[in-house]
């Protein structure tokens, strides 16, 4: 203790000793020593800064919702989990459709995330609502890069919760919505093969994305016919065919194609996937390939993908393009000729239909392959088909029948009515000096390739029609005289004439043969021809006038003038019309008939 009259301060060294074991830092605190408070400030998380004003974002987006449009995805939510079928189909293409008319036709849907409460954050239905969302984009917006990337997300994610569990899923989805996953995962696939394939049109943000995209195997054709193959196989749809067309009972069908087959999702996914792959293979280029994975499916109108008109009309499109490539016009016309008289008995039914329109552009470019083919090969064929044909595509028929003449015809027609051919192998964005070759020396566009193997084949035949004109003037003739009008060698008439007769020769599938490939050689032709040393003999075959589809439609169409006369009402009383007070003439009983049961006046 300090002596008595000591000052305070001269006891410093005695409170130093008693404070000696005290952490001054921890007492006096941080006061003023780490900082101003702005600097403090910079360190919150800035994460969460950014989550809660996501949160106030997508909460004024969530207010802005309109009321109706809620309703609607509680309810159609509600289907889903259901797995009511019907609910979800009125909900799917009515009120769907209905709703983009009216809110959004030219704007996006809601995203996911501003939904998502409304669905207690249902991740399945999320998948299912990205997946309509992104269509939406595709089809009435323009994409930017997150909209193509997101969307394959998406794809992966559903096709991994469809592929990769344990036992089938327990959801249930309409068959029309069904096609309309798999034909729209075909459809973003080309669309994003066509925009990578445009380098000089990107940034160079866009240029990093894509090269590690390229990386990743983002929308790669080995990813996109996994999926398409997976599914085949995990719904054992081949199998299940097969089975059915060996008359199989049900039991023993369900024993073949297991636990999955059995589903109707993954049994209608498998065969919707054959059909993609027809698609894709298309596009690739490999013709032979892509008829041979339907090997299996039967066009017949019994056959599942008829119930998805849609499916149908596609499925047939493809089909007829793979038989023009592989030079059997003879198969492409009689694919053409039924699918087109199907599509105009049935039109007054899909006027509603959300696809109406995407049936009518494929069904114009049937038309137009089909003119093609009637060039190349003539035979006589439905005459409904051909009158809308000429008057569609009148000028372009008329001068294919010219020869070399002829040829711009054909390419304007080839290059409006074949598919979207895409290329397998990307850009390549992970090297800049090829990249920078690729720029200044662009590989052909996949659509000029095609159509120059097409054209040479066209070019080819182009004197064909014109030895047509002549041959069919004659019975015989001279091949002297036939060069003389042909203005040409002899020789080169010879080699000209062995043209003509492989070009009237096609391989043509027969009644019964099971394969799409499978076929033999005929004659696609009425006109035959022999060469006997320096004469031509021409024979031609001539097929009476098929009558019976003439009186059939004649008599569909009296039988609907007579119906519209039966519902329509009475017509009223003209101008000229008694008085209600004139004295009515009583009636002749006498005298001669007319033919129509009056009196004949003297």
């Amino acid at each position: 203790m300090a002596q008595a009259g000591v000052p305070l301060w001269a006891a410093d060294d005695e409170i130093e000793e008693d404070f000696q074991g005290v952490d001054l830092n921890m007492a006096i605190g941080n006061y003023g020593q780490n900082g101003l408070y702005d600097e403090v400030q910079s360190r919150i998380d800035e994460a969460a800064l950014l989550a809660v004003q996501q949160q106030m974002q997508q909460q004024a987006v969530f207010a802005q919702i309109p009321d109706q449009v809620k309703r609607f995805i509680v309810h159609f939510h509600q289907a889903v989990l259901n797995n009511n079928l019907e609910e979800i189909t009125v909900a799917y293409e009515s009120g769907w459709n209905r709703l983009t008319e009216k809110f959004y036709a030219k704007t996006e849907w809601p995203e996911a995330e501003i939904i998502a409460p409304l669905v207690s954050d249902d991740p399945i239905f999320l998948i299912l609502y990205r997946e309509l969302y992104y269509r939406h984009v595709y089809s009435r917006l323009q994409p930017n890069v997150d909209d193509r990337f997101h969307s394959y997300e998406n794809s992966c994610e559903l096709f991994n919760y469809l592929l990769n569990s344990d036992e089938p899923v327990a959801l249930e989805l309409p068959e029309q919505w069904l096609w309309d996953i798999i034909d729209e995962f075909i459809y973003q696939f080309q669309s994003y093969c066509v925009w990578r394939s445009r380098v000089k049109s990107k940034s160079d943000e866009e240029l990093m994305l894509l090269q590690e995209a390229s990386s990743q195997g983002v929308w790669s054709a080995y990813s996109v016919l996994n999926v398409l193959y997976s599914l085949i196989q995990k719904s054992k749809i081949n199998e299940y065919i097969v089975a059915q067309q060996q008359g199989k009972s049900e039991e023993e069908i369900a024993e073949i194609v297991g636990e999955y087959g059995v589903k109707p999702l993954y049994r209608m996914l498998g065969y919707f996937s054959i059909i993609g792959l027809l698609r894709v293979h298309t596009m690739l280029g490999d013709f032979t390939l892509a008829l041979k994975v339907m090997e299996n499916v039967e066009l017949n109108p019994k056959a599942q993908f008829t119930r998805v008109t849609a499916c149908l009309v596609s499925t047939y499109y493809y089909v007829g393009f793979c038989y023009i490539m592989l030079r059997r016009y003879m198969d492409a016309v009689r694919g053409y000729t039924s699918i087109l008289s199907f599509v105009l008995r049935m039109r007054q039914y899909h006027t509603r239909s959300y696809q109406y329109d995407q049936m009518n552009k494929t069904a114009d470019r049937m038309y137009a392959l089909f003119a093609v083919c009637h060039a190349l090969a003539p035979s006589r064929t439905d005459d409904n088909i051909l009158n809308t044909v000429k008057d569609k595509y009148g000028e372009q028929f008329t001068k294919m029948q010219r020869g070399e003449e002829g040829i711009s015809a054909f390419e304007e027609l080839f290059i409006y009515a074949c598919p979207k051919f895409i290329s397998a192998n990307p850009p390549p964005y992970d090297d800049p000096e090829a990249l920078a070759a690729y720029v200044d020396e662009p590989p052909a566009e996949p659509v000029h390739r095609h159509l120059a193997l097409f054209v040479a084949d066209v070019r080819a035949q182009a004197p064909v029609p014109t030895l047509r004109s002549f041959l069919k003037l004659y019975t015989s003739l001279d091949a002297t005289k036939l060069a003389n009008f042909m203005d040409a060698d002899e020789e080169d008439i010879v080699q000209q004439m062995m043209v003509m007769k492989q070009a009237s020769r096609n391989v043509s599938r027969v009644g019964g043969e099971k394969g799409l490939l499978e076929g033999s050689v005929r004659p696609t032709s009425d006109l035959d021809f022999v060469i006997d040393e320096n004469m031509l003999h021409m024979v031609e075959s001539t097929v009476g006038r098929r009558y019976a589809g003439w009186f059939i439609r004649s008599t569909e169409n009296a039988q609907r003038v007579l119906d519209t006369l039966k519902s329509s009402p009475l017509p009223g009383p003209g101008k000229s019309a008694q008085a209600p007070n004139a004295t009515a003439e009583a009636p002749r009983t006498g005298g001669p008939k007319v033919a129509w049961g009056g009196v004949k006046v003297a």
